[in-house]
């Protein structure tokens, strides 16, 4: 169903290659940011449109790059569009672009809730990719999950699935359909990490430890576990019975989250944001 990019793929797919960000917000920084740190693309290939005038200037000076607040302008002889702007902008943004794109251009959205047949309507243009990444993506540790139009060549893919890379694990889905899946598993699921982070340490506190206390144990545990999960290869289950001794403390608190119904309500949590998904699809669709 899936093809995964595990790490920054080579540079040479984005080799002579301009990309124009439209919209820069902290994802787009975040973007720029690291495909510079990492040295896969130079300054010279990296354009933008950014339309509040301190934000443009701040960017600028900190980045060493030009912007322009003229999203027709920032988009001229580059290769790769980037779609890095809020969803109440969109209907905006492609009435300034429609009709403006080269047939050559890709245009990649991080935009939740636009699908590629808006964008391509909206755009006048058919060379889309739709791409749902998450929050910790911002500091090269995220997933993000996309889906590229038909018209798009496998060389555009590739220098699409690069740039994707560089946020941390860049995943292919084979519809669109599963874009809505993947949001509601890892677009939402920094949310769903951070709310048991917050449970956890209140419980720390509650037992008596100093809240940063409390929090360092929690965030340690969290990430040491999953690192602990991904090298060892086992089923989830398998790992929790090793860590459980029957009639042990371990073993007590996972009967209180089974009564408390803890795998119901993260599954219910799951469908809801799924079908939320698929509500502002449908309301993305019929351009509200």
């Amino acid at each position: 169903m899936v093809s995964t990019d595990h790490s920054t793929q080579a540079s040479n797919a984005l080799n002579g290659k301009t990309l124009a960000f439209v919209g820069c917000g902290v994802m787009a920084e975040a973007i720029i940011s690291i495909l510079l740190e990492r040295g896969i693309v130079t300054r010279s290939q990296i354009r933008g449109s950014e339309p509040i005038d301190t934000r443009r200037n701040e960017l600028e000076a900190s980045l060493c790059i030009d912007l322009t607040h003229d999203n027709a302008e920032a988009i001229k002889e580059s290769d790769i569009v980037l779609l890095t702007i809020k969803p109440q902008s969109l209907e905006m943004v492609m009435q300034q672009l429609s009709g403006k794109l080269q047939p050559h251009q890709v245009v990649v959205s991080i935009i939740p809730g636009a699908t590629i047949e808006r964008m391509t309507t909206g755009l006048q243009h058919d060379r889309i990719v739709r791409s749902m990444p998450n929050t910790p993506s911002q500091i090269g540790s995220g997933v993000t999950a996309w889906i590229p139009s038909s018209s798009v060549d496998e060389e555009s893919r590739e220098a699409v699935a690069t740039i994707l890379g560089t946020m941390g694990t860049a995943v292919q889905l084979d519809s669109e359909s599963a874009i809505d899946m993947a949001t509601a598993i890892s677009g939402s699921g920094p949310a769903y990490v951070f709310l048991m982070l917050e449970a956890m340490t209140d419980a720390g506190v509650h037992l008596g430890f100093p809240r940063p206390v409390a929090q360092q144990l929690v965030e340690e545990t969290m990430l040491g576990a999953i690192l602990y999960a991904r090298q060892s290869g086992k089923h989830p289950a398998e790992l929790r019975n090793m860590v459980t001794t029957p009639g042990g403390t371990t073993a007590s608190a996972l009967k209180t989250l089974e009564q408390g119904g803890f795998r119901t309500v993260v599954n219910d949590a799951i469908w809801s944001a799924f079908h939320r998904a698929v509500e502002l699809g449908i309301v993305s669709k019929n351009g509200k």
